[in-house]
């Protein structure tokens, strides 16, 4: 009986040591499965306020990683990809929203961001967003009427920055201002007015006109300049990722024109797209100042409509269609 009993005792000490590795492994597992430290996780978010020298950006920090986050703000370069040993704001500290001001920039350069956070295990960047400042005040071009409008270098092509405003053609002969709607209905020649007839509204918004006096060959356009023909404008929209993402880079961002929500604006090509309405060929009746932004080209479609381009407070594309010649719409040039 003794020596069945030590039979049977050594087995169990066997599979006691057995267990006690197989915790001990687990345990061991358990310990490296913890998760270390990361840095912030965020997103940089759409330039806007896009001048001379200066833009505004900023981010959106999700999470900490873990750790707090000492430093925040934007950095950014000519080259893609900045860092922090690049130039940079500083804009507190903690996850959420900010936003940063951009400053010392150089005119009519294209310049790239990237939002920052930093913890203790390192720093978080955001995506790459970029943008072109607006040329310097040397960069402008005048009309026959005197009007002096600001340029921006988009890809190859040079714009205006303003809508424009002249009521003469090139030689100094003068454009028909009609300002009664029946009058205006009716016109199949050159032809201009203000929206619902206020001077003070083609101050900011300039004049509307009809294809007449677009296709007029006396020329709307300052010397060296011309109405964007509907390649153009394709150029335009292709260069900037297409029709569908081209509206929000090239509108004005904000509601101080735009009515809300003013759809994915940010301006930050400096082209400043402004809602300046349009008057309609069959009644003459205005419409749409604050929602619509309609503009020319140069190119006719048939006997009785031409090519346009339309932005829309609510979305972000640029839209292309063919429009009746007598409607008053807004006018853009581009340098020859």
């Amino acid at each position: 009986m003794r020596k069945k009993n030590r039979i049977l005792f050594y087995p169990l000490i066997s599979i006691g040591l057995l267990l006690f590795i197989i915790n001990g492994c687990k345990k061991k597992d358990d310990s490296n499965s913890t998760p270390t430290g990361q840095v912030p996780v965020l997103t940089t978010s759409a330039i806007s306020n896009i001048s001379q020298n200066s833009a505004s950006c900023g981010g959106n920090i999700t999470s900490d990683g873990g750790a707090t986050v000492t430093a925040r703000g934007v950095c950014w370069s000519i080259l893609q990809n900045p860092t922090i040993a690049d130039s940079k704001s500083s804009n507190g500290t903690g996850t959420g929203i900010f936003t940063s001001n951009i400053t010392n920039l150089t005119d009519s350069t294209t310049y790239y961001v990237r939002a920052y956070a930093t913890n203790s295990n390192g720093t978080g960047y955001g995506s790459n967003v970029s943008f072109t400042t607006l040329q310097g005040s040397g960069n402008t071009v005048t009309d026959i009427d005197g009007n002096v409008y600001n340029t921006v270098t988009i890809g190859t092509q040079v714009w205006m920055i303003e809508n424009l405003k002249t009521t003469k053609y090139r030689n100094g002969d003068t454009i028909a201002n009609i300002t009664s709607n029946s009058a205006w209905a009716g016109t199949v020649t050159g032809a201009y007015c203000n929206y619902n007839n206020s001077v003070n509204s083609s101050i900011t918004y300039g004049r509307l006109y009809n294809w007449y006096a677009v296709n007029d060959n006396r020329n709307i356009a300052p010397v060296g300049w011309h109405v964007p023909t509907d390649a153009d404008w394709t150029t335009l929209t292709t260069y900037l990722g297409g029709e569908g993402v081209a509206g929000g880079k090239l509108k004005e961002s904000g509601t101080t024109h735009w009515q809300s929500p003013n759809t994915g604006a940010t301006n930050e090509t400096g082209f400043t797209a402004l809602p300046g309405g349009d008057r309609l060929f069959s009644t003459g009746v205005f419409y749409d100042k604050g929602v619509y932004g309609f503009y020319w080209s140069s190119t006719s479609n048939d006997a009785s409509t031409a090519w346009v381009r339309a932005l829309d407070y609510g979305y972000s594309n640029v839209s292309r269609s063919n429009n009746p010649k007598s409607n008053g719409f807004s006018v853009r040039c581009i340098k020859d």
